[in-house]
């Protein structure tokens, strides 16, 4: 009886500690702060999320969207107290492919700053192939921006992909080769061959 009610208290004390604000996680049981969609305006966090219903319903992106076309942006304004001031978002293209530095100086899409009770910035836009600056401002506070990609190959990014599976294929030729030199490997290959 002893054991069950440890065992009770001990899921109890798991369940609030998965329950509780500081140990919540975003895409894939990443700490908040570590989230590649959040950002810092001023002293607060906001977290981008883009979706394409059109191409995949359930499909939630963040700086690197798939394909071109509608997209719906949606900014999330996680402190409490930026849902009090009044925040705005403009969305720019880069005019150059190789700096994002470099805008063009109409925005695509301007929502003009207001408070948001819900805390939720929610917008659309049509977005074609290229890089995008999204600027996230806020009355008040620095502004932040985010590097939209939008149907862009990102090198790096592959070739991080690759790495790993190339360092496994390279250790297996060296103790393949390693093996083949051994004595007993030339005895078994040379009994195998007659």
């Amino acid at each position: 009886m002893n054991k069950r009610i440890r065992r009770f208290v001990l899921f109890a004390l798991v369940s609030l500690l998965g329950l509780s604000p500081e140990v919540a996680t975003a895409h894939g049981k990443v700490e908040l702060e570590e989230d590649v969609c959040v950002r810092r305006l001023g002293g607060s966090m906001v977290h981008l999320s883009a979706y394409q219903p059109q191409w995949a319903p359930k499909a939630e992106y963040c700086t690197e969207i798939p394909d071109e076309g509608d997209t719906f942006l949606v900014i999330d304004l996680i402190d409490p107290s930026l849902r009090k001031i009044p925040v705005g978002v403009q969305l720019f293209k880069a005019s150059s492919s190789s700096s994002s530095d470099q805008v063009d100086e109409q925005p695509i899409i301007s929502w003009k700053p207001t408070s948001h009770p819900d805390g939720i910035v929610r917008g659309e836009a049509i977005l074609e192939k290229g890089l995008y600056k999204l600027i996230v401002t806020a009355e008040g506070l620095s502004p932040s921006y985010y590097i939209l990609r939008v149907q862009q190959v990102d090198y790096s990014q592959i070739s991080r992909k690759i790495v790993g599976p190339l360092v496994v294929l390279l250790v297996l030729a060296i103790v393949g080769y390693e093996i083949s030199k051994t004595g007993r490997f030339r005895n078994w290959w040379a009994s195998r061959r007659t």
